[in-house]
């Protein structure tokens, strides 16, 4: 049997659907989804997961969704943030958080003070890893790597083009390559390029599962799933 994953990421999908389905309001899946978040991620402690990641938002999806749905988003994740410093598990772990993306340019100024607080208060844990990806982009990810590291090459004739020189320069630096990425809400696609450098031999699980109803007991039976398989790296 397959060992537990070290990365675990997992995109949410379905959020907005499941709320239709029930009649509300698109954005009142994403309140339920951040419930969804804070159990997969006590879920995650539990198995000693190492590093689990989250997209949360895109930027397309800043740029596209209604103007009151993003104001909600940003209030709501303001309020999780705020809310995981007070968790006595995030210290008691060292449990590093990091919010990878573009969040600087597209975000709004309380949402980002919120996420510098957060990055700043964990930033020296190194005992477990919680990625969240906001105005998050992985075609645009890549090209920003490209760029600075044809900065590099000007100032150095000689630097060597390596997998590793690449990683370096990518939002996920820190970070070991994916082994596990979980889909829910019933598309079984990735969008955006997303990590695709750190995906690159990662096992998918897509699920119809919508997010909001992605708990625990669906979270533990992805993983057996996994564990059930073969890893066949490189072919």
């Amino acid at each position: 049997m397959t060992d537990l994953p070290r990365h675990i990421v997992i995109i949410p999908d379905g959020n907005r659907r499941w709320a239709k389905n029930k009649g509300l309001r698109p954005w009142m899946g994403h309140k339920e989804g951040v419930e969804r978040i804070k159990e997969l991620a006590k879920e995650a402690d539990k198995l000693e997961i190492n590093c689990l990641s989250f997209w949360l938002l895109s930027i397309d999806n800043i740029k596209n969704r209604p103007k009151p749905e993003i104001n909600f988003l940003s209030n709501l994740l303001c309020k999780y943030l705020k809310d995981l410093l007070k968790e006595k598990i995030i210290h008691e772990k060292k449990i590093k958080i990091s919010i990878l993306g573009f969040w600087k340019k597209f975000l709004s100024p309380k949402l980002c003070v919120a996420i510098e607080k957060v990055i700043e208060a964990t930033q020296d844990y190194d005992q477990r890893f919680l990625n969240l990806f906001i105005a998050y982009n992985g075609i645009d990810e890549m090209l920003e790597a490209v760029k600075q590291i044809e900065t590099q090459a000007r100032k150095n004739p000689d630097l060597k083009i390596t997998p590793d020189l690449i990683k370096e320069n990518l939002f996920t630096k820190g970070l070991p390559p994916v082994d596990y990425l979980i889909r829910t809400g019933g598309e079984p696609h990735l969008s955006a390029g997303f990590m695709m450098w750190d995906i690159a031999n990662a096992q998918c699980y897509f699920t119809k599962t919508y997010f909001p109803d992605f708990g625990k007991a669906e979270f533990r039976k992805a993983i057996q799933e996994y564990q059930k398989r073969e890893r066949r790296l490189g072919g």
